[in-house]
């Protein structure tokens, strides 16, 4: 069944169905799998000029713990050549087996649900590394960064790399973002170099701390491709390089007014106060009549992050709004429950809906997300907020597509870092 179409389903009949299995044993890839993983691969990244550098890498043998950071589906494609002829276990999000759930597990892949605590995690991961003696992929990050620049990673993952010492590598790719922005989905003709080093071997692990561990995890992880094209003069000449660039840069610094930008062509521009922006090659931003507040798109986006963070101090934070409710229990797709109220505000987010005359809640508290994925017109659906509990996922389109979700990004993030300093 197509992702884009909508199916509905009432609320008994959802309960009914299976779920996604997220706990059993990543299994070793079937050869035939994994030659069309290669075969789809490969030639791909030969024929864009991928280059790989490699750091300590021949010092690793047998299985380990391969962190990876996250700015589009090329991704997949560089690691499969970054590791070749080596196999790997992939830790995948659960809307990646809709429709190919077998080819997905028979090829290596581990289904699992975004930013929720899963202690059987911990188990796959051992297993892939000391029974399949495997590569484990993981994408600590947890979604597509949003505008290049690294995204917040788990507090536990320091922690469980000290716990178990196995040998750990990273492998950070640039020119993903700029190639195929998550917000704009058109190719663009780029540079692409990526590097991947061991970063931790067993012993230096066992004389680290964990803070010491996270420390160099995140600064193995800092990446800003905005910044890596400006350091290579990479120009990006294709006319519709501003296309939807509002999904992200959602706030006007010059009237502070949400939602008003509008992203097309080569220019940014402000329905409220008339503000244009041209976005020229190197995707540096020009105020074309006035004085320009931010010609960097990270420096823009981090704004809007201050700007919610000071709603949040001041208890001024919430967004309202009505949703569209489409559950994700299995591969089989995504069912229509119906239209909910989403609030989301200092205490985390509250779903609730009145469905087939039953009251259905999801309440998921500021300090249980550390942070949250969103999706840009998904399938054609729209933009959406994604929730998920243990056992299931919601995809929550807002009703009149007027709430800018990224705002919901920073809100997550600041939100989590307020309510956990508060309480010590």
């Amino acid at each position: 069944m197509k992702i884009s179409k909508i199916r509905y389903a009432s609320l008994e009949e959802f309960k009914q169905m299976e779920r996604f299995d997220v706990k059993s044993m990543p299994k070793k890839a079937k050869w035939y799998w994994q030659l069309l993983a290669w075969f789809l691969s490969l030639p791909q990244t030969f024929l864009y000029g991928v280059k790989i550098k490699k750091i300590r890498m021949k010092q690793l043998k047998g299985g380990y713990l391969l962190l990876c950071n996250h700015n589009s589906f090329f991704d997949f494609k560089v690691l499969t050549r970054a590791i070749f002829p080596r196999k790997a276990n992939y830790i995948v999000s659960v809307d990646g087996f809709i429709n190919r759930e077998q080819m997905m597990r028979n090829v290596g892949c581990v289904a699992k649900r975004k930013f929720v605590p899963d202690i059987s995690l911990v188990k796959q991961i051992k297993y892939s590394i000391e029974e399949n003696k495997y590569i484990c992929a993981l994408y600590p990050e947890a979604r597509y960064s949003l505008i290049g620049t690294t995204a917040i990673l788990p507090e536990s993952l320091g922690k469980m790399i000290k716990k178990y010492k196995y040998p750990v590598a990273t492998l950070i790719a640039n020119g993903h973002h700029l190639h195929q922005p998550i917000w704009n989905l058109h190719k663009r003709k780029v540079k692409f170099e990526s590097t991947m080093t061991y970063l931790l071997t067993p012993e230096e692990i066992k004389k680290l701390s964990v803070k010491e561990i996270d420390k160099k995890i995140k600064e193995a992880f800092y990446y800003n491709d905005y910044q890596y094209q400006l350091d290579n003069n990479i120009k990006i000449k294709e006319k519709n390089r501003a296309d939807n660039l509002h999904k992200v840069l959602y706030k006007c610094p010059h009237c502070q007014k949400e939602n008003t930008m509008i992203g097309k062509g080569t220019k940014l521009t402000c329905k409220s106060c008339n503000t244009t922006y041209y976005l020229d090659e190197l995707n540096l931003l020009n105020n074309i009549d006035g004085e320009t507040k931010f010609s960097f798109i990270p420096d823009w986006f981090e704004w809007q992050r201050q700007s919610v963070k000071k709603e949040i101090m001041k208890d001024e934070y919430q967004i309202k709004t009505e949703v569209y409710i489409d559950a994700l229990p299995n591969s089989t797709g995504f069912y229509r429950l119906g239209v909910g109220e989403l609030i989301h505000d200092k205490r985390g987010f509250h779903l609730k809906a009145k469905i087939d005359g039953k009251i259905f809640s999801v309440e998921k508290p500021a300090l249980s997300k550390y942070g949250v994925h969103i999706e840009f017109n998904y399938f054609g659906k729209g933009d959406c907020v994604i929730m998920s509990t243990e056992n299931d996922t919601y995809h929550l389109y807002p009703v009149k597509q007027d709430v800018p979700v990224t705002k919901y990004h920073f809100a997550v993030e600041e939100l989590y870092k307020y309510v956990k300093g508060k309480k010590g």
